[in-house]
C-alpha cells in the first residue's frame, strides 16, 4: 500500500481515529515531512539480562524499535533454579559475549517462566516479547548432565510440562540452537545442541497441542541446508520456525543461494519456515585480550580462556604458532566451527595500534600486514599483538560484504528483515540500528527497495510471523506504537563507548539520525535522542493467553 497524507488518532494506548481529524488533544505532535510508522518490531535481541536493570533496553529506542523478542537461540534467564544463577547465566554470558562481572549483579528473584514474565511486565520501557531457552530448560531440568548426553523420555516429559506452562502463561514460543559455534566458558557446546531431534519435536509438539507459539532456532541455517531439520519441524508442528539466518559470508559465498532454493520449494508447499535476515554489514572490534573470533579452533580455543600472562606466553611460543598455522591458515583440519573463513586474514584489519610508531599499519588487512613484513600470517598478527601487549584493536568483516547479495536477500519475500541481536556481543559491535541502516542506506542511498515496502518489512511482517497480532500496522483498534521518522535523514551513527553497564562495565553504543519519536501504548518513551521516562511497555503474551484469559 502506498503512503498517504493523514492524521493518527490515539486514546488510551489505542489507535481510535486515523485520517484528517479535529478537535481537541491532550497533545499534538507535528509530524510535516515526516514517516508516521507502526513501531518498529526486532524479532532476534539478547536483553535477557540486561531488561532487569534498564528497562528501555537500550539503545533500540532511539531506532524507532518499541517491540523486542529476547531468549533466542536457546537461552534464556528462566527458567533458573535457586542457587544455580551462575552456571545458568555462564551460558548467556558466553555465548553472546556479555561480561559475567555484569550479570552477577543481578538480582534473581524468579524461578520459572512465568514468573520471570510477571516480574519484567511491571517495570518496562519498551514491549518485550519471551522464548523459552532450550538451553536454560536443559540445565535447569538435567542440572549438570545437560551437556554430554541425550535426554531421558521421563526428562523430556519433564520440559514439556515447563514449556507448557510457560506457553500456557503468554510465551511467544520456543528457542533452540543447532549452531556449532555456540560454547560455555569452558570449550563444551550450550546444552540446547546436545538435543537429539526426538527431543527438539517433542518440545515442540506442546506448540502444536495449544495452537500457539513460534519455534526459533540458532544455528538453523546450516541444519537445514544439511537435513531441512528447520522445515521438518514446521511441518510436524505446525508452528511458524524462523532461524538465523539468511545471509552472504565469505565463509561460504552461495550458502545464502542454496538456501534460498530451499526455502522457495518449502514454502511452495506450505511450510512456514523462513531464515531472518539483516541489513547490517556484520564486523566486530576486538583486541587479542577479548576476543571470541577464534573460538573453536582447537588449539586457539583454550588460550582465549587463558589470563592475559598466558595468552602473551602462548602467542610467543614458535610451537603454538605453528599449531596455529596448520589449524587456521592451512586448515590441517576438520572445521568444527564456521566462526572463521579460510581466507579470515583477508578480511581481519589493524584498526587501531597502541604504540605511536606503529601507526602506519593502521587499514592493513593481516594478509597485507604479512606481505609487507614478509612474515607468516601467524607471525606478523602475532608479534604485532605480543609487541603491543594485546592491546591492538582489530576489525573483523566476513558477512553481508557483498552489495548485490544483500539487496537480493533483503528484498526476498520469505526471509524476515531484522536480527539485531541487541543486546548481546555488547564489547565487539551494536547492531542496534538495523532498522535505520534499512531506511537510511538500502532505502535512501541505495534505493533497493520501496520506503513502504522497508517499513512493512521493519514492522507487520514481524509481527505476523511472531504472533502478535494487536501491532505492526497503524489501523483503529490496534496498539498505538508509533515511530515517527524523517526519510531525509534517517540513519545509524557510528559507534562510540560508554561506561553504563552495572559494576562499572562499558560497551559500544549506537544511536540514531532522523527519529524524533518513539511512541509505545500511545506514551512517547523517546524524544529527540532523549529517553522520558515513560514506562508504557510491557510483556506481549500469546493468542492461547489471551483467549483463555479473557474467557
Amino acid at each position: 500500500m502506498s503512503s498517504y497524507r493523514g492524521d493518527v488518532g490515539v486514546r488510551n494506548g489505542q489507535i481510535v481515529e486515523m485520517g484528517k481529524l479535529k478537535g481537541a488533544a491532550t497533545r499534538t505532535i507535528d509530524a510535516q515531512g515526516m514517516v508516521v510508522a507502526p513501531g518498529f518490531v526486532d524479532n532476534h535481541c539478547h536483553y535477557d539480562a540486561q531488561v532487569t536493570w534498564d528497562p528501555m533496553c537500550t539503545f533500540s529506542p532511539f531506532h524507532g524499535v518499541t517491540t523486542v523478542l529476547i531468549g533466542n537461540c536457546s537461552l534464556s534467564m528462566a527458567p533458573i533454579r535457586p542457587g544455580k544463577e551462575e552456571r545458568a547465566s555462564e551460558f548467556l554470558s558466553y555465548v553472546e559475549a556479555i561480561p559475567m562481572d555484569v550479570l552477577r549483579t543481578i538480582h534473581v528473584d524468579w524461578e520459572t517462566v512465568p514468573e520471570y514474565m510477571d516480574k519484567l511486565d511491571k517495570h518496562l520501557g519498551i514491549n518485550v516479547g519471551t522464548l523459552i531457552g532450550h538451553s536454560a530448560l536443559r540445565y535447569y531440568v538435567m542440572g549438570d548432565e545437560c551437556q554430554g548426553r541425550a535426554a531421558t523420555p521421563d526428562e523430556i516429559q519433564e520440559m514439556q510440562q515447563v514449556v507448557r506452562d510457560a506457553v500456557q502463561a503468554g510465551a511467544l514460543g520456543l528457542s533452540i540452537t543447532r549452531n556449532k559455534g555456540h560454547y560455555d566458558p569452558q570449550g563444551v557446546h550450550v546444552p540446547g545442541f546436545w538435543a537429539e531431534e526426538d527431543e527438539l519435536f517433542a518440545l515442540g509438539e506442546v506448540l502444536s497441542e495449544l495452537g500457539t507459539g513460534i519455534i526459533q532456532s540458532g544455528g538453523g541455517r546450516a541444519a537445514e541446508l544439511e537435513n531441512r531439520l528447520m522445515s521438518r519441524l514446521s511441518e510436524a508442528t505446525g508452528r511458524q520456525v524462523i532461524y538465523n539466518n539468511l545471509g552472504q559470508t565469505v565463509r561460504d559465498p552461495d550458502a545464502w543461494k542454496k538456501l534460498m532454493a530451499i526455502v522457495d520449494e518449502t514454502s511452495a508447499a506450505g511450510i512456514r519456515a523462513y531464515p531472518l535476515c539483516s541489513p547490517n554489514s556484520v564486523t566486530q572490534r576486538f583486541n587479542m585480550s577479548n576476543t571470541q573470533v577464534f573460538r573453536g579452533v582447537p588449539a586457539w580455543h583454550p588460550i582465549l580462556l587463558a589470563s592475559d600472562e598466558e595468552k602473551l606466553r602462548a602467542y610467543s611460543d614458535p610451537a603454538v604458532r605453528r599449531k596455529l598455522h596448520d589449524e587456521a591458515v592451512e586448515w590441517k583440519m576438520d572445521r568444527p566451527t564456521d566462526t572463521i573463513s579460510r581466507q579470515w586474514f583477508d578480511y581481519t584489519w589493524v584498526q587501531e595500534t597502541a604504540l605511536e610508531k606503529n601507526k602506519g599499519l593502521e587499514g592493513k588487512s593481516l594478509s597485507e600486514l604479512a606481505k609487507l613484513q614478509g612474515k607468516g600470517i601467524i607471525d606478523a598478527f602475532l608479534d604485532l599483538v605480543v609487541e603491543e601487549n594485546l592491546q591492538t584493536i582489530f576489525l573483523q568483516g566476513e558477512n553481508n560484504v557483498d552489495k548485490e547479495a544483500v539487496t537480493k536477500i533483503l528484498n526476498y519475500d520469505n526471509a524476515i528483515v531484522g536480527l539485531s541481536d541487541g543486546g548481546a556481543h555488547v564489547q565487539y559491535h551494536g547492531g542496534y540500528g538495523y532498522s535505520t541502516r534499512l531506511l537510511g542506506y538500502w532505502v535512501r542511498e541505495q534505493e533497493v527497495m520501496s520506503l513502504e515496502k522497508a517499513v512493512r518489512r521493519l514492522t507487520f511482517d514481524s509481527a505476523s510471523v511472531l504472533g502478535i497480532f494487536d501491532r505492526g500496522l497503524l489501523r483503529p483498534g490496534m496498539a498505538a506504537d508509533i515511530t515517527i521518522f524523517d526519510p531525509d535523514t534517517v540513519n545509524t551513527r557510528e559507534e562510540d563507548i560508554v561506561h553504563d553497564f552495572p559494576a562499572g562495565g562499558w560497551r559500544f553504543r549506537e544511536m540514531a539520525d532522523g527519529v524524533p519519536y518513539t511512541i509505545v501504548n500511545g506514551q512517547v518513551i523517546q524524544e529527540d535522542g532523549n529517553l522520558t521516562g515513560a514506562l508504557s511497555g510491557g510483556v506481549l503474551r500469546n493468542s492461547y493467553y489471551h483467549m483463555n484469559a479473557a474467557g
